[in-house]
């Protein structure tokens, strides 16, 4: 959706850095804003839209950092994998090697003189002949070793040009790692500029206002989780409250919006990929009016941002840089999709 969606709330971030009050519509979860008093140092509403494109546009940097960065992980462990298989398979090869190389060597010594010959002057025919049948068995046992090496060493190749197209999207996917890194940074230090340009009291109201948040705990017997790994999810996204944002983390001590989500289903023994887009595929669609405490809730149309539905029309959120994870309404943003997981 990104800037040039028509919002119902003050966009994206910002969630509150006026002095504006945002409140739940009981009927379409639609927010209204109330003006400013002539009291409120609030920032102008240029720079506040700006900081707010800027924390949008690195939120969408960070999970695709982290789409990267977990693509690369994947990557790596292939590889690695890889690796021990080719190791072991040269060894087999080598050990297939050395016991042909004997047995070769061996014929080559026995074969120098005409069979019939050897036959015709053998002063044991019977016993020749036994040896002979030996041999014959012997070379096809022999024949049979050739082409279990052949296949080897085919396997070995193929193994070896796969694992060297793997380290090549490795590479890549470490480029785009470092991209998206430069990409959040560069977003980031130019909102923190911005905020830095305001006069103090408009910085400090900024400042009081994205760390407010919302501090209430939501009431448990407002609503039932749909299962026990929701309940535990929940519970584990209820104890992160107050932990801070930190881009590109997954806990426990800081995390991003699809990090908190993550974290808190593993303390349930659930995995789930690592960014909000993937999260979104991670159970079943269900209505927003049917949310229920541990449902994600996906925002925007590309779904680069996400929240856990506590319960009492509120989410759990790593909102952004500089707000801890808190409590929001759930119609801060345009919501794109409910997931039970």
């Amino acid at each position: 959706m990104g800037s040039h969606h028509r919002r119902l709330v003050p966009p994206g971030f910002n969630r509150g850095a006026s002095a504006a009050l945002c409140v739940l519509s009981a009927a379409a979860a639609a927010l209204g804003a109330v003006q400013p008093g002539p009291a409120a140092a609030a920032p102008s509403d240029d720079t506040r839209a700006e900081v707010d494109r800027l924390y949008e546009e690195a939120e969408r940097a960070t999970e695709a950092f982290n789409k990267a960065d977990e693509r690369a992980g994947t990557l790596r462990e292939q590889v690695g994998a890889a690796q021990d298989r080719i190791a072991r398979q040269q060894e087999r090869v080598n050990t297939m090697r050395d016991a042909l190389g004997s047995l070769a060597g061996a014929q080559y010594r026995a074969g120098g003189v005409d069979p019939s010959l050897i036959l015709l002057l053998s002063e044991d025919p019977a016993g020749y002949l036994d040896r002979a049948a030996a041999l014959d068995r012997i070379s096809a046992h022999h024949a049979g070793e050739l082409k279990d090496l052949q296949r080897a060493l085919r396997d070995l190749a193929q193994e070896r040009e796969e694992t060297t197209g793997r380290l090549k999207r490795l590479e890549k996917s470490r480029r785009a790692v470092a991209e998206h890194k430069r990409t959040v940074e560069h977003k980031l230090a130019k909102a923190r500029r911005l905020l830095n340009s305001l006069p103090a009291e408009e910085r400090a109201e900024y400042d009081r206002v994205s760390r407010a948040g919302g501090t209430h705990r939501s009431d448990p017997a407002g609503a039932a989780a749909p299962s026990s790994r929701a309940a535990a999810a929940i519970a584990a996204a209820r104890a992160a409250v107050g932990r801070p944002y930190v881009w590109g983390a997954n806990g426990p001590h800081g995390f991003d919006c699809s990090g908190l989500m993550q974290w808190s289903y593993a303390q349930a023994g659930v995995g789930l990929p690592r960014t909000s887009q993937a999260q979104r595929y991670a159970g079943r669609h269900v209505p927003l009016s049917e949310a229920q405490p541990g449902d994600l809730v996906l925002y925007r149309e590309d779904a680069s941002h996400v929240g856990m539905y506590a319960g009492n029309g509120q989410v759990i959120h790593a909102p952004y840089p500089g707000a801890p994870v808190r409590y929001d309404p759930v119609g801060m943003m345009p919501v794109s999709a409910i997931t039970r997981v």
